[in-house]
């Protein structure tokens, strides 16, 4: 009977409102990663929150600072019961984007845990201090029923992710003999319905990139040298319509990945239909799953030429379109830029320049569904819920999983405690009491089922 008492120990912890309890203290915390005057908050966070939770229950703690001058710091943690134990990997983040108060509805506000019937409102509920909050509180819940896990823990809370994950990979290369671990599981993003369980095995990777078409100094009048000038508009929009056609179907060939294998597809097939798709758009013969989990998409983002706010009769001197490749396993990320290059090279595109834009590149991991530690992780989920969970194979987002898949080589699970509808990076987000129970019980059977026999 111990595995039930810790799952319902572990729905206990939502139904007695410790979670919203709890919550309510790590909300207030304002971990805008963002904003530069937030640094020594961002601190707090972890010696405050994080810091002394995990120490209650038997981990060593230290918080490092980031090896990215300005970057956020990171707590590295671990609770080793005995060498021979398999260990698990955990990550999370609590730094959040900003907060925007004055869009958010009416007796609500980003830095306060408001209760509304079953949602629970505040900056970063849903992404991402409820989704480690839970996972810690599960290991508690463990504890308190039989006094051991069963296995080791490790831990890395970075604050630094909502603005690419900043020295995160270096942590890793750092540390990477005190961070080996058998698995990584972790939690962020959301579930694919709100009443089923989730699990994804990587994600997406993502590069953004600037196509820039320079060529004069200032504007010159339409009517005077209409017809006589290039006009950048017209050269970049032709570019932008060369990479990909009327419904958005990928012409670069080296950004048409080929990883979307026969037993991906059938993975895949197993989800439920989505209504929010548009039958017209992306990948013609793809499903809206196969478009969103095993497949490229290109996006542009912004793009600008003259004022748009305010016209006049002139010829820009330039026009810019600022994009994005979302990208899947099976596509080379060091020559999505190049393969761009010879492609607007060979559409005789020459005055078109790409440049990578300023921000940090998440690559794309993925673990297949027949991996052992997968279908342990399926089969935890559908004991502890009486369901399947929903299976991907990747995030359709992205996340620094490669730091984890990549540099530390770990097999890498994850389970979200979130939804599709809950406002992430915009006002008003929340999360869902219902989903958070859930993943209470979720965690505390998994974590039960681990310390009885990890694969």
């Amino acid at each position: 009977m111990m595995r039930s008492d810790i799952v319902s120990q572990a729905a206990a912890y939502v139904d007695g409102g410790r979670l919203q309890s709890n919550l309510a203290e790590w909300v207030a915390f304002r971990t805008e990663s963002q904003n530069s005057a937030q640094i020594d908050v961002l601190y707090q966070y972890l010696n405050l929150a994080i810091l002394p939770r995990l120490q209650a229950i038997g981990f060593d703690c230290a918080v490092h600072d980031n090896p990215v001058p300005g970057a956020g710091p990171l707590l590295l943690a671990e609770r080793i019961e005995e060498a021979a134990l398999p260990v698990v990997l955990i990550y999370g983040h609590g730094d959040v984007i900003w907060g925007q108060a004055d869009a958010w509805d009416t007796g609500l506000a980003p830095f306060s845990l408001t209760e509304q019937e079953e949602r629970l409102f505040g900056r970063g509920t849903a992404d991402n201090k409820v989704q480690h909050l839970i996972n810690i509180a599960a290991l508690e819940a463990v504890l308190q029923v039989q006094g051991h896990l069963g296995f080791n823990v490790k831990f890395v809370i970075e604050m630094s992710e909502e603005i690419g994950s900043p020295g995160l990979a270096e942590m890793m290369k750092r540390h990477r003999a005190a961070l080996q671990a058998d698995v990584l599981i972790a939690s962020d993003g959301p579930r694919l319905h709100p009443d089923t369980p989730t699990m994804f095995m990587g994600s997406r990777g993502a590069l953004n990139f600037d196509l820039v078409v320079d060529l004069r100094d200032g504007a010159h009048h339409s009517g005077n040298w209409g017809g006589l000038l290039a006009d950048p508009a017209v050269i970049l929009t032709q570019a932008l319509a060369s990479i990909c056609d009327v419904r958005g179907q990928i012409k670069v060939p080296e950004w048409r990945p080929d990883s979307l294998t026969p037993d991906i597809r059938a993975t895949l097939a197993r989800l439920p239909e989505t209504d929010n798709s548009d039958p017209n758009w992306g990948e013609a013969g793809l499903t809206p799953a196969e478009r969103a989990f095993g497949w490229n998409s290109f996006a542009v983002l912004a793009m600008s030429s003259g004022r748009p706010e305010a016209p006049v009769n002139a010829i820009s001197g330039s026009a810019q379109a600022h994009c994005q490749l979302r990208y899947v396993v099976g596509t080379d990320p060091d020559d999505i830029l190049p393969a761009l290059r010879r492609h607007l090279a060979a559409a005789g595109f020459d005055q078109v320049a790409v440049r990578e834009a300023d921000s940090t590149a998440m690559r794309a991991t993925r673990l297949e569904p027949d991996h052992p530690w997968a279908q342990f992780v399926e089969a935890s989920i559908l004991r502890t819920t009486g369901q399947a969970p929903h299976v991907l194979p990747n995030l359709a987002g992205s996340l620094p999983n490669a730091c984890f898949a990549g540099i530390l080589g770990l097999p890498t699970v994850w389970i979200p405690h979130s939804y599709a509808g809950c406002n992430q990076h915009a006002p008003n987000e929340h999360v869902l009491k219902s989903v958070c129970r859930e993943g209470m019980q979720v965690m505390a059977g998994l974590f039960w089922d681990i310390g009885s026999g990890a694969p």
